[in-house]
C-alpha cells in the first residue's frame, strides 16, 4: 500500500538541524520531499488536522505542527529512536471518509508492527483508530484519558461528544475491556457512569489518580491502543483547548501516564487529541504534548516483553480465599483449586499480573493487576478487578 497519497509533506523548517547534535530532529526520518521508510521504524507519526467532529471548528494553526516544532528539539533517549515520522494527513471528503482513512492507515501499520502515534485533531477520530483493530479477528481493549466520558446520545451531540458510545456500541462487537481514566465526576452525568459499571469496565477518576497514579498503570498495560484528550489537563498546566478547565491533570502526571502506555507491551498505537494551538498563547500546551510524546517514546523502548508467565523471570503466587498466601513452585502441575487466585509477579520489573477464569472454567485469562489486587486476595477478598474481568469472559 502506498501511504504516501495520503500525506502532505511538512515544512522544512519544522525539521531542520537542532542546535544539539544529540536532538531528536538528527534522528527522526520526515517526510520532506522522499516518503521515509516507515516498515523499517519502530514509531510512526501521523499529523492530523480534522476537526468536522467539534462543536468549536477549525483553529487557524495545525496543532501537531506545533507539537513538532518542539519535539524535535527535545533530547534523544536512550533508546534507538527509530522513528518516521509520516506528516499530515489529508483529511477525506467527509468525515466519515477521514474515519474510513485513519482505519487503513493504521491497520497497515498494525500489520507490519509499527506503533502509530496520531498527533492533533479532536478526539472523536479515534472511532477511526479503534476500527483498525477489527481487522485482528480477536477481542481487544483500550483506554481513553479525558476529562469528560464522551457518551451523549448521537442523534443530538457532535462526535466529539459521542465518539465514546460509537466504539462502545460498534457492531459486530470486537470489544473485551474498556477503561476510562482521569474524567472529573461533576463533569459526567451519573447515568453514563452507571451504564460504564453495568458493562463492567473500570473507571479511574482524577482525584482517585492524584491520591496513587500508580493505580492507572495496570488500566493502561492491557490496553491495545490508547486515546488522550488535552482536556483532561488542567488549564494552567496546557492551555491549549476550548473551554478552559481550572482542574485535572499536572503535565507531571500526564507524562507519567504516557510513560506507562509506551511501557506496555501490548499497545499498538497512541493518540493525542484536541490542541488548539490558537489559545496556547505562548506555547505550554505545546511543549506538555511533545514531553508527553518523549515519555511515550522513552517508555516504548523500555519494554520488556513480560509474556512467559512460567518462565524464571516470574515468581508465581496463589492467594488463598479463605487462608493464608503460599508462595507456589514454578514448576508445580498441581490444579488450582476455586478458593485461590493466581498471581505472577515479574522479578525485571515488579509489576503483577492474576489469572481470571470464567464461571464454567472453560476461559482462563492473565489480566495485569496491582500488588493491591494481591493483598486484597490474600486477605480473603476478591479483589474488584478479577470480579469485573470474570464478567466480562461471561
Amino acid at each position: 500500500m502506498n501511504l504516501a497519497i495520503f500525506f502532505d509533506p511538512l515544512r522544512e523548517e519544522l525539521s531542520a538541524s537542532a542546535a544539539s547534535p544529540t536532538a531528536l530532529a538528527g534522528y527522526i526520518s520526515a517526510f520532506l520531499d522522499v516518503f521515509p521508510d516507515w516498515r523499517g521504524a519502530d514509531i510512526a507519526l501521523i499529523g492530523l488536522d480534522e476537526w468536522r467532529g467539534s462543536a468549536a471548528g477549525q483553529p487557524a494553526l495545525h496543532g501537531a505542527d506545533e507539537v513538532r516544532r518542539r519535539f524535535y528539539q527535545l533530547q534523544k533517549g536512550t533508546g534507538p529512536a527509530r522513528i518516521a515520522d509520516l506528516g499530515n494527513l489529508r483529511p477525506g471528503l467527509t468525515l466519515d471518509d477521514t474515519y474510513q482513512r485513519l482505519r487503513e492507515l493504521v491497520a497497515v501499520l498494525l500489520e507490519h508492527n509499527t506503533v502509530p502515534v496520531l498527533l492533533g485533531g479532536s478526539h472523536d477520530l479515534d472511532y477511526g483508530q479503534f476500527l483498525a483493530y477489527e481487522t485482528l479477528d480477536r477481542p481487544i481493549s483500550f483506554a481513553t484519558v479525558d476529562a469528560r466520558v464522551d457518551m451523549a446520545e448521537q442523534d443530538c451531540a457532535v462526535p466529539e461528544e459521542s465518539h465514546l458510545r460509537r466504539m462502545l456500541m460498534h457492531e459486530p462487537s470486537f470489544l473485551f475491556n474498556f477503561a476510562q481514566l482521569a474524567h472529573q465526576q461533576y463533569l459526567v452525568a451519573p447515568d453514563v457512569l452507571a451504564a460504564l459499571e453495568k458493562l463492567h469496565f473500570e473507571t479511574l477518576r482524577v482525584g482517585q489518580i492524584r491520591d496513587d497514579i500508580r493505580q492507572a498503570e495496570p488500566l493502561l498495560r492491557q490496553a491495545d491502543f490508547v486515546s488522550v484528550d488535552i482536556a483532561a489537563l488542567r488549564w494552567n498546566d496546557a492551555p491549549g483547548y476550548y473551554p478552559a478547565n481550572p482542574f485535572g491533570l499536572t503535565n507531571e502526571e500526564a507524562a507519567k501516564l504516557a510513560w506507562y502506555a509506551g511501557c506496555n507491551d501490548q499497545l499498538s498505537s497512541f493518540g493525542l487529541y484536541g490542541y488548539r494551538p490558537d489559545h496556547d498563547t505562548h506555547g505550554l500546551a505545546a511543549s506538555v504534548l511533545a514531553t508527553m510524546l518523549w515519555y511515550f517514546v522513552e517508555g516504548y523502548y523500555h519494554r520488556r516483553r513480560e509474556t512467559d508467565f512460567r518462565g524464571p523471570n516470574f515468581i508465581r503466587y496463589a492467594a488463598g480465599l479463605h487462608g493464608p498466601p503460599d508462595l507456589t513452585s514454578l514448576d508445580e502441575d498441581k490444579e488450582d483449586g476455586p478458593d485461590r487466585i493466581v498471581f505472577y509477579k515479574s522479578q525485571q520489573t515488579e509489576r503483577w499480573w492474576m489469572e481470571v477464569v470464567n464461571l464454567t472454567g472453560e476461559v482462563k485469562r492473565i489480566v495485569p493487576c496491582s500488588y493491591e489486587d494481591y493483598f486484597h486476595a490474600s486477605q480473603g477478598d476478591l479483589p474488584n478487578r478479577w470480579i469485573l474481568t470474570q464478567a466480562l469472559l461471561g
